[in-house]
């Protein structure tokens, strides 16, 4: 049995990176986003502190990237956090 191919000419885009987004909100303290970013991803008090000022001043940062399914665990552990995350595709 041969494998499939796609049709010569048809666009074939490689599997990009996603990446998980957190975003400003008027929750949450400032340290508390801090703790999380240590806490969940292991991030050194430094890039946590970098990421999250991000989100405060840019209103959001890329937070972690990898397969989708990754993104959505990331995702979905920032919610339970108390965060507000989406994930995207990376350009």
């Amino acid at each position: 049995m041969e494998a499939e191919r796609p049709a010569s000419g048809a666009d074939v885009a490689p599997d990009l990176p996603w990446v998980t987004i957190v975003w400003n909100d008027p929750v949450n303290l400032m340290t508390y986003v801090t703790y999380v970013f240590t806490t969940y991803f292991g991030y050194s008090r430094e890039k946590a502190e970098a990421l999250m000022l991000d989100v405060h001043h840019k209103g959001r940062a890329a937070v972690s990237n990898g397969t989708r399914e990754e993104m959505e665990r990331d995702v979905a552990a920032m919610h339970s956090y108390g965060l507000w995350a989406t994930m995207q595709k990376d350009d």
